[in-house]
């Protein structure tokens, strides 16, 4: 077992949401709650890495995370320790890993339609070559009761909008949900907990309120999980890199519809007079 890092907070803290008035469509005044946004600056062995805009949840999964699906840290065991400073918004990882060649790294890098700074970096998409993932046999009735049990999360959503909803899943079970302003920080914090907790994958559902890009695609795939589950769409590129690293990629699932862009097979069409309900658009 690895030993796990000095976790360090400071006494600051910050807020999630925040009440401020607004005036409607007929000159009614009214007080509505709004998602905070918090800029934390990431620093590698006190090299500045990148400013993620999150709401600040979940910080030190979160940036753990980051690092780990960026390619830029790879041993849990080598991280001395990692400091959050909501003071001075900073986060502080200390690892003994070699990273001298962190700037070329920085270099490297592909801005992708993540929203915010979503960025994937030239060393990734090299780790995943030859990747192997298991294809679970789904029930659509297990489907069924995990969207039902996801409706009672996203309590951000519901008080304030304006953020992505994601969990890992086992069955119908939410092993651990997290919302943020993007959905790449959202599954960077799932993450940097699954690495701490050092869960594995192959047994587990990714589920994402946010559309199944490319990005989405390929963290999913470095966490070791083979089901994908989205209530929005998928992209182009999206879609191939699940074919390719056989992902079972499930789209547009909420309520009852849902669309299997890839993994068909593997889904156990098990609920009787549902298959004529027709779609999403």
């Amino acid at each position: 077992m690895a030993i796990l890092p000095k976790i360090i907070k400071t006494q600051a803290t910050v807020q999630q949401t925040m009440s401020v008035e607004i005036v409607d469509e007929y000159g009614d005044r009214q007080t509505k709650e709004i998602a905070c946004e918090h800029p934390l600056t990431v620093y590698l062995n006190w090299v500045e890495v990148v400013t993620l805009m999150t709401l600040g949840e979940r910080p030190s999964a979160l940036v753990l995370g980051y690092l780990k699906n960026q390619g830029f840290i790879n041993d849990l065991s080598a991280i001395e320790s990692v400091m959050i400073d909501w003071q001075t918004n900073a986060a502080v990882i200390i690892t003994h890993e070699n990273t001298e060649n962190l700037a070329q790294q920085l270099e490297k890098k592909t801005v992708t339609s993540g929203c915010g700074q979503g960025t994937m970096y030239g060393n990734v998409m090299k780790k995943l070559e030859g990747i192997t993932l298991p294809q679970p046999q789904i029930k659509q009735s297990m489907l069924y009761g995990l969207l039902e049990a996801l409706t009672h999360h996203n309590e951000t959503y519901k008080a304030a909008g304006a953020v992505h909803g994601c969990a890992v899943c086992k069955g119908t079970e939410i092993l651990s949900f997290v919302e943020d302003v993007g959905r790449h920080n959202a599954v960077d914090t799932l993450a940097g907990e699954m690495w701490l907790q050092q869960q594995t994958g192959e047994d587990k559902i990714f589920y994402t309120t946010g559309r199944l890009t490319s990005e989405m695609v390929i963290k999913v795939a470095q966490m070791g999980i083979p089901v994908l589950l989205s209530r929005s769409g998928a992209t182009q590129m999206g879609y191939d890199l699940a074919k390719k690293l056989g992902i079972t990629m499930i789209a547009r699932a909420k309520g009852l519809r849902f669309q299997i862009y890839n993994g068909s097979d593997n889904i156990e069409l098990d609920v009787k007079g549902n298959n004529n309900q027709g779609n999403q658009d």
